[in-house]
Parts: structure tokens; C-alpha cells; sequence
């Protein structure tokens, strides 16, 4: 099969440092080429892919030093190309949102779009009743409440390259991780107080965007000192192994609708169990008391700390590579390109909710 997946332009693909959409187009065009399909990643210059790669942008936006850049002109300019190429694919994969639907109206039989992000914004509900005919895929089940009415025709979790993330032989156990961005949603704050009622120390490697900088200067910084937190910036995927696979648990104490949440899978893949909020995605993602534990407010967290020991880290990690691998990723939407080109799909239905939790066990 010809496949073409249309990345965002604000990281590489796969990113160098914090970067989630970026990361799985990587990882899935990747997977799609192992199974023997012939895949183009349209992508910013400095990306790295076993596809071929269309450069689109020299440089990936976040990372370019250039102060003054567009970065619609840039996505712009790239779907103009794509829409240019387009009779060189059977399936054009967009991953960037809803950018792409005025200009791809005409042969939206032939697109899947991957909704990557959160859906519960304004103005959102107007445009997906306005283009009703792009088949769209979810990450979550429970990220699709918000537009329960769009063309949902599957559901496919996240999933990463097997040997990509492995744990130490010898885990050490010592200490909490937070891993991810610096803001209010994701909620740092918890992860400290947990850790110091827990009487465990907390090592964070996190992304501080511009937007969120006043947050964690005023909010969190003044918490690391006084706790005792090891705050270690944003790191690559050659240091997570250790970091991740050494903790005695990843927290992953958000406050918000979590599509999905790529950490906890990358914490898994290390054999290492999660502590998350029931929030968003996560009862999709971790099985209490296999995986990892779900809370819903502080003392269950500090509780679920104390209860570690019950979880065994080589059947998290078996659990990782059974559900969460992106040759299971890979297989789940090849089977919805199958089924789009095959003609069985508007495919089934908008206004559907497409049986989120039947379609997420058969491609999980």
C-alpha cells in the first residue's frame, strides 16, 4: 500500500527532546514500512524516518532560531505539495489536525485523519458538522465526548517501538519520576506533594514552554528546593531508559481530559508501574493493579506509593508489548486503511460513536 503521512512542522519527527504527535508519526510510518508497505512521511528537513521523506520545512519551527517564522505559511506550503502529489498514495494519513479539510474536500474517501489532541475547545463542534466527510480515528475512546457525532471509524491507542525503551536488568526503585511539560494541567504540584508525603524522592525532567514560564517560576519552582526535587530539564529518548526504569513509579497526576498520555506507555515499556489521575484516557491505558494504580485524590496516591511492591515489572512490561507497540499501532490502522479503500466506511458513520470500547479490545 501507498502511504503518505502528513506530520506537524513544529518538531523532527521523530522530535529531538519533548514532542508527542511528531513522535508517533515517526514511530508509526516506521512500523508501516517493517510491514512492507511503501510509506513517504511529509516532514520538516531535519527529521529521521525508514520512510521517504519529503522536506518540507528546513528545520523543525520550535528548534529554529530564526525569531520571525509563520508557522501557518509553513503548514500551508506543505499541504499544497501534498495536495500536488496526492495521486501518488492510496492513503493520505494527516495528523494535523483539521488543517487540511478545505483543501482535501474533494477526495476525503482517501484521507484518515488522527485527531492527536484535546476536543473539548469552542468552535470545534462547527467545523466537523461543516466537513462531515473526513473519516477521522481517535487515540482514546474517551477523547471522542466532546464530538461524539463525528466521523469516528476506529480507534487506535498509541504505541512505540518495542526495542525502542527496555528495562534495567537491575531497577533500582528509588525514587518517583515526573515526566513530560511544566504546566497547570499536568498538575507538578501533585507530583511533589505525593512524593513528599511518601517520604520518596521525586526527579522531574520536564519541557518548560514560554506560555507556562511564569507558572513554574512562581508556582513550582519555590516547591523544588524546600522537597528536595531533582528537576532535570527535558531529556531525549537515549536518557529515558534509565530514568524511567530506574523509578519505583512514573506520577502521572493530571487535571484534565488526557487524550491519551505517550509517558505512561513509555513507562510501561520500561517495566515501570503508574500512578495516574482518573482523568481523560487513563482508565484506557493503565489496568489497576496490573500496570499500575488509579487515584482520585492524594491520600489514594500516597496509599498506591506504599502498595508498589504488589506490581510485577516484567508484567507490565509484557502488558506494554501485547497492547502498546507500534506493530500493534501499525496493524490497527493498516486494518482502517483496508477497510476505507475497501469502500465499508463512512464509512460506518457519522454521528456514530463507533463502538469505542469493541473497537479498542480488537485492536488492542
Amino acid at each position: 500500500m501507498r502511504i503518505a503521512h502528513v506530520a506537524p512542522l513544529y518538531e523532527a519527527v521523530p522530535p529531538r527532546l519533548y514532542g508527542g504527535t511528531e513522535r508517533i508519526v515517526a514511530w508509526l510510518a516506521d512500523a508501516q514500512v517493517d510491514l512492507g508497505h511503501d510509506v513517504t512521511v511529509f516532514a520538516s528537513g531535519d527529521s529521521r524516518t525508514r520512510a521517504r521523506l519529503v522536506a518540507c520545512r528546513g528545520q523543525a519551527l520550535r528548534l529554529d532560531p530564526e525569531p520571525l517564522k509563520s508557522d501557518l505559511a509553513a503548514h500551508l506550503a506543505m499541504l499544497h505539495e501534498v495536495r500536488r502529489r496526492a495521486g501518488e498514495f492510496d492513503l493520505l494519513h494527516f495528523h494535523v489536525d483539521l488543517l487540511h479539510f478545505p483543501l482535501f474536500a474533494d477526495m476525503a474517501g482517501r484521507t484518515l485523519t488522527t485527531l492527536h489532541g484535546r476536543l473539548d475547545l469552542a468552535d470545534l463542534p462547527d467545523v466537523y458538522r461543516r466537513w462531515p466527510q473526513f473519516p477521522l480515528v481517535s487515540i482514546s475512546a474517551q477523547q471522542r465526548q466532546p464530538l461524539r457525532f463525528a466521523n469516528w471509524i476506529g480507534t487506535v491507542p498509541h504505541g512505540l517501538p518495542a526495542d525502542l525503551l527496555r528495562p534495567p536488568e537491575s531497577p533500582r526503585g528509588d525514587y518517583l519520576a515526573f515526566l513530560g511539560r511544566i504546566s497547570p494541567e499536568k498538575r507538578p504540584d501533585r507530583a511533589i506533594e505525593i512524593a513528599s508525603r511518601a517520604g520518596m524522592r521525586l526527579r522531574m525532567a520536564a519541557k518548560v514552554d514560554a506560555a507556562d514560564a511564569v507558572y513554574f517560576h512562581d508556582g513550582i519552582e519555590p516547591l523544588l528546593d524546600a522537597a528536595g526535587v531533582d528537576f532535570v530539564g527535558e531529556i531525549d529518548d537515549a536518557r529515558k531508559p534509565g530514568f524511567l526504569g530506574h523509578a519505583a513509579a512514573l506520577l502521572f497526576p493530571i487535571d484534565w481530559p488526557e487524550p491519551f498520555g505517550l509517558v505512561m506507555i513509555e513507562a510501561m515499556a520500561c517495566g515501570t508501574p503508574v500512578i495516574a489521575w482518573d482523568c481523560g484516557s487513563v482508565r484506557e491505558v493503565v489496568e489497576h493493579g496490573v500496570t499500575g494504580f488509579i487515584v482520585s485524590s492524594m491520600d489514594e496516591a500516597v496509599a498506591a506509593v506504599e502498595r508498589l511492591h504488589e506490581l510485577d515489572r516484567a508484567t507490565i512490561r509484557r502488558v506494554f508489548e501485547r497492547r502498546f507497540s507500534a506493530t500493534v499501532m501499525a496493524r490497527g490502522y493498516l486494518e482502517l486503511y483496508r477497510r476505507l479503500l475497501g469502500g465499508g466506511s463512512r464509512v460506518a458513520g457519522a454521528g456514530k460513536a463507533a463502538n469505542d470500547e469493541a473497537g479498542l479490545a480488537r485492536l488492542a
